[in-house]
């Protein structure tokens, strides 16, 4: 028997902030059947075209689309930002990867700069995964669970699998801040996570077409450099899409590639 597939919305207590939306998509699925499951930023943006001024990931139909071509399903949890676009800047913005770099933070950022990652990294953790276990057909395991958001989510995406590779197969980081750490620091946390005994797979995608992406490049470059040199080769993906902006457009097609590299 299937199950058709269905949009579930919660409402989770969020630290000091009363509560957060989170939705799950739940693909069509045979009665029984346990899915895998992919935690992703920016839940407002997932799901509905047109919906929002940043565009749409589309997930549905892509998630769609790989089963049609004889492929899993996966569940799809959307972490939305409910507040206003610095709010969200601290929300995925971890304090403890590094210290921040003075001239690469506007004196405007550093008046409105709260940085609060790892309570949002607590809150998937501790809040977000057990409602959606408790409610949804999801597998528990690691190998099923993976991690993927863009930009400053595409930053909380990596801190949160390097900082959990026992929870998380699989990252999505889809063009990352970079720029607001001091690189000596930077590189003695990714290599001090590279010592973990089972290391998640790292997918890294950047753009290039506007300068968003542009200012992005040259750390996004040097991070690549230090992974190469620290992560196993066969667990790290580079992807460099010069004609792509920093949009949900780009991020969308990527995001397909993405899904099935983690589902295999």
């Amino acid at each position: 028997m299937m199950i058709a597939e269905t949009l579930i919305t919660l409402s989770l207590p969020y630290a000091d902030k009363g509560s957060k939306t989170v939705r799950v998509y739940v693909p069509a699925h045979r009665e029984e059947e346990m899915l895998p499951v992919i935690y992703m930023t920016d839940g407002q943006n997932l799901f509905e075209k047109n919906a929002m001024q940043y565009g749409c990931w589309e997930v549905r139909e892509t998630v769609r689309a790989v089963q049609a071509d004889g492929g899993k399903g996966a569940v799809i949890v959307g972490i939305h930002n409910d507040g206003a676009p610095y709010e969200r800047g601290n929300e995925l913005t971890p304090a403890d990867i590094a210290p921040f770099v003075p001239a690469e933070v506007p004196e405007e950022m550093k008046r409105l700069l709260k940085p609060a990652g790892e309570v949002f990294d607590d809150f998937v953790l501790h809040t977000v995964m057990p409602a959606v276990e408790a409610r949804c057909p999801v597998k528990r395991d690691r190998e099923s669970t993976a991690f993927c958001g863009s930009s400053m989510g595409g930053l909380e995406c990596f801190y949160t699998v390097l900082r959990h590779p026992d929870r998380y197969a699989a990252g999505g980081v889809f063009s990352p801040v970079f720029a607001m750490y001091q690189k000596p620091e930077l590189e003695e946390w990714i290599r001090a996570r590279a010592q973990a005994p089972d290391l998640p797979a790292l997918t890294l995608y950047l753009g290039g077409a506007d300068p968003m992406e542009q200012q992005l490049t040259p750390d996004f470059q040097w991070v690549c450099r230090v992974l190469e040199s620290c992560w196993p080769s066969e667990r790290l993906t580079q992807v460099i899409r010069p004609e792509q902006l920093h949009h949900e457009s780009a991020w969308k097609t990527e995001f397909a590639d993405f899904l099935r590299r983690f589902l295999s």
